[in-house]
């Protein structure tokens, strides 16, 4: 009886069995950029801290989306974004609302992937937006989708800032000098009016496998009001794609 050899013999080549399967492992990107995180615990304190992270429009977008000075409305009259702390209300399409979570950046001169948006006084409508409003990279609009979009029809949706800019309603700017910018989270995802104009709370999108495990929890950690992807909540409209749209409906 002859033994099956688990090895090649002298005059057999030696391979290396590969698994078709098999992914490079995502790397952690560079701690570039420091973000701000202010939230409310569990026992209804305000904590806060500082922490570098990396540059990519994950990371960044979830913490630019209002720059200093824009106004959300509360029941008690408006305030400007950088006076807001984890547990005021702000007013959401759904009523008056606890906010949980702000995140800060600084958005630097000639920072890659960062321009800025600026919405000149009634560009979107009488009182929209009222006074001029600049937004991040990291703002999504409520707004109508043209017709030629018909996967999505004349429904709202959520619109990146960066497909509406067109030079005369939606203007792209490049800071000139360092300029603060903020985000806002909910216990769910909400819409709520900063200047006129209903905008997104922060929601990551799907946090799906090719950022890798440890992007992932890094992420999350500057969420600390979440324990899971899956906290955040239901998106509260649906997104469309960060391409250009064309003219959209108010």
């Amino acid at each position: 009886m002859s033994i099956p050899q688990a090895l090649p013999t002298a005059h057999e080549p030696w391979t290396l069995r590969r698994d078709a399967a098999a992914r490079p492992v995502p790397t952690m990107p560079p701690m570039t950029h420091r973000y701000r995180v202010s939230w409310l615990n569990a026992r209804g304190e305000v904590e806060d801290f500082v922490r570098m992270g990396p540059g990519t429009p994950l990371f960044v977008r979830s913490f630019a989306a209002l720059v200093r000075g824009a106004l959300l409305a509360t029941p008690d009259g408006p305030v400007a974004v950088e006076d807001a702390y984890p547990g005021m209300k702000i007013v959401t399409r759904r009523g008056p609302k606890t906010l949980l979570w702000v995140g800060g950046h600084t958005v630097v001169p000639r920072a890659s992937g960062t321009p800025l948006y600026r919405l000149p006084a009634d560009a979107m409508g009488l009182g929209r937006p009222s006074p001029d409003l600049v937004l991040g990279p990291g703002a999504r609009l409520v707004g109508g989708v043209p017709a030629q979009h018909a996967r999505v029809g004349r429904a709202q949706a959520l619109l990146p800032v960066s497909t509406l800019a067109d030079g005369q309603s939606v203007i792209e700017i490049a800071p000139v000098s360092a300029v603060p910018c903020f985000h806002l989270g909910f216990r769910a995802h909400q819409t709520f009016t900063v200047n006129g104009i209903e905008i997104e709370s922060v929601h990551p999108g799907a946090l799906g496998p090719e950022i890798g495990d440890d992007l992932r929890r890094y992420y999350l950690g500057m969420f600390p009001h979440v324990e899971r992807p899956e906290d955040f909540g239901v998106l509260a409209m649906r997104r469309l794609p960060d391409r250009p749209l064309g003219a959209v409906a108010p």
